[in-house]
């Protein structure tokens, strides 16, 4: 397994109730930790962790008559990150990848270790949870996360520390079922958006993959989690940003931690929808990581499929949630990390001034035209709008437009965005207007 380092990790299991037990790390011998059994026979103590480093053992002693000991081995000590959602974080690369063949081959990182939960859901809080720790082997990867394994990839090529990725991901699942069924029965607004449909083939019944796929993990002692879904909530968007504002609240309240978020935007494909609910989708997730502290949004406007709900370019994806990390977290990337937001228009001459965030280098588009702009004037009626850069601003125009009042940029199901920030990170997409 990995264990977070340079930290104080909770340990805890079940025992004859009334007994002590004991737990040593080898990295710190002299450190043993004692805790009491209690009446139920669960006991919890919290281990010191040195520096990152393995393998190590981690012993477990009890005082009862038999006088049980188990040893577990191969322990590491690095960075722990939990990987959720639906397919999109679910999906591996045996189910389809860029470079398929050559990445799986690669796959050879021994400091890498996965936790791949099981997939199965409870109506009731659980204590345990189906699944084990294995090394990143060929084997092994290509039957994993294909999102988590780039990710963990690169955080482990640029920090140089073993890397704990646990996998907690179901194809399919809204956000409702990841979420505590009373905090979102408390909250009226979002209880009343709950889509009353039920599938074969997952779950949608409020919180029953939080009880049996999050709670069990809880308080295993994460960095950080990093969370892929949104598709299976395109029918109710408007209350998917409270939605993931308590979604967040109740993990980090669970882990006893507030640590970092980082929420993959839901990538373009041919939803055929009728109430624009991915791209209403795509802006609540950009609006949580501005309302809540210590997240942050990847976006994949770019690397989206028309055809295909699961875009192969899964590497991207992982390695952009690696560098936001590797910014915002561990301060090894100084800038470059982040892709451009909208943040203000201005109108000067009929023309439509565009300004974003984290574009102080430049804004550019590798083809002649900017696809998916569109403006509109005082009726509401959006048309297609051209578009240059200059320097960091976008200028929007239209020769039937003479007083521009909104702009939208990729703010529909399927369009391919192709506007970037220097660093070519893509520019999310957006609209200024909040008329839905």
């Amino acid at each position: 397994m990995v264990l977070q380092q340079q930290s104080s990790v909770p340990v805890w299991g079940w025992a004859e109730a009334g007994t002590t037990v004991k737990i040593v790390g080898s990295w710190m011998p002299k450190d043993t930790v004692s805790t009491y059994v209690d009446d139920c026979g669960h006991w919890a103590a919290k281990l010191p962790t040195s520096q990152y480093g393995g393998p190590y053992t981690l012993q477990i002693f009890s005082n009862n008559i038999n006088g049980n000991k188990i040893e577990l081995k191969d322990i590491m000590l690095g960075e722990v990150w939990l990987c959720s959602g639906q397919s999109n974080m679910e999906w591996s690369p045996n189910n389809g990848i860029q470079n398929q063949q050559e990445e799986i081959e690669a796959a050879n990182h021994p400091n890498i270790r996965f936790f791949s939960l099981r997939k199965q859901g409870s109506k009731h809080l659980q204590e345990d949870c189906h699944a084990q720790w294995e090394r990143c082997t060929p084997e092994a990867m290509r039957q994993r996360s294909a999102i988590a394994y780039f990710f963990g990839k690169q955080l482990q090529q640029e920090l140089d520390v073993p890397i704990g990725l646990i996998v907690s991901a179901w194809g399919g699942t809204p956000a409702e079922v990841w979420t505590p069924r009373d905090t979102i029965m408390n909250n009226k607004e979002i209880a009343d958006a709950v889509i009353n449909k039920t599938y074969p083939w997952w779950p949608v019944e409020l919180g029953v993959l939080y009880n049996s796929m999050i709670h069990p993990l809880m308080p295993y002692d994460i960095a950080g989690a990093i969370w892929y879904q949104g598709e299976s909530n395109r029918d109710n968007p408007s209350s998917y940003s409270l939605l993931m504002e308590k979604l967040i609240e109740s993990w980090r309240k669970g882990f006893n931690k507030d640590f970092p978020f980082y929420i993959v935007q839901i990538a373009p494909f041919n939803y055929g929808s009728a109430n624009n609910g991915p791209a209403l989708i795509r802006e609540a997730q950009e609006q949580v990581t501005h309302k809540i502290p210590n997240t942050g949004l990847v976006v994949t406007a770019d690397i989206g499929d028309p055809q295909n709900i699961h875009p192969a370019r899964k590497a991207e994806a992982g390695i952009r949630l690696a560098n936001l990390a590797l910014g915002k977290k561990y301060n090894v990337l100084e800038n470059g990390y982040e892709s451009p937001s909208f943040t203000q228009m201005t109108v000067e001459k009929g023309k439509a001034i565009l300004s974003f965030s984290h574009a102080e280098t430049g804004l550019m588009c590798p083809d002649k035209e900017i696809r998916g702009i569109m403006i509109a004037g005082d009726d509401g009626h959006f048309i297609p709008a051209q578009a240059r850069i200059k320097e960091n601003r976008l200028i929007v125009s239209s020769p039937k437009i003479k007083h521009p009042v909104s702009v939208r940029y990729c703010f529909d199901d399927v369009t391919i965005g192709n506007l970037f920030n220097r660093e070519k990170l893509p520019v999310a997409p957006f609209r200024t207007d909040d008329n839905e």
